[in-house]
């Protein structure tokens, strides 16, 4: 018996990891030494975490995505809150090539800060349109306050290590 795979819920699915992977890339590469000699806060979560939050978080975005797409009436009708979508995992991806691979934490906290509104703006979109979708972004609203928190308590305890800092300096 042949199995059955939902191709456009797949797709929806993995789409935002392919971002996910690329910049697991560059963040393996800035871990050491350059991460790890951050001042963090206390409460910043272990590398390891990183990883499986971030597939879950792309997991339930995509399906919401699919679910925004399917009940929404396709990409046709369902432009506004697919575009959000679409410029929100943009923003997602871009931050990690701008702290890890740049080290330029203020321009990712700047980043992020504009991340955090579009995922506000997101879960808002497509709540209007499947309210499960909605709900399916709020783990990722909260995964992306926490790390703006972090990115910023980074940012104001190592000012020194922010490649636009030495610059000005």
């Amino acid at each position: 018996m042949p199995v059955h795979i939902p191709w456009p819920a797949t797709v929806a699915v993995v789409l935002p990891n392919l971002g996910g992977w690329a910049g697991a890339f560059v963040t393996r590469q800035n871990i050491s030494p350059w991460y790890k000699t951050l001042n963090k806060p206390a409460w910043t979560p272990p590398n390891w975490m990183f990883g499986p939050v971030w597939t879950g978080l792309y997991c339930s975005m995509g399906y919401a995505s699919y679910l925004v797409y399917r009940d929404g009436g396709g990409f046709e009708n369902a432009a506004v809150p697919l575009s959000i979508y679409g410029a929100n995992v943009a923003l997602n991806w871009i931050w990690t090539p701008i702290f890890f691979g740049a080290h330029n934490i203020k321009l990712a906290l700047y980043e992020i800060v504009a991340l955090w509104g579009s995922t506000v703006v997101l879960g808002i979109s497509f709540f209007k349109v499947n309210k499960l979708a909605g709900g399916l972004i709020m783990p990722y609203l909260a995964w992306t306050t926490l790390a703006a928190a972090l990115n910023y308590s980074v940012y104001r305890n190592n000012k020194i290590t922010d490649v636009t800092d030495e610059k000005e300096k």
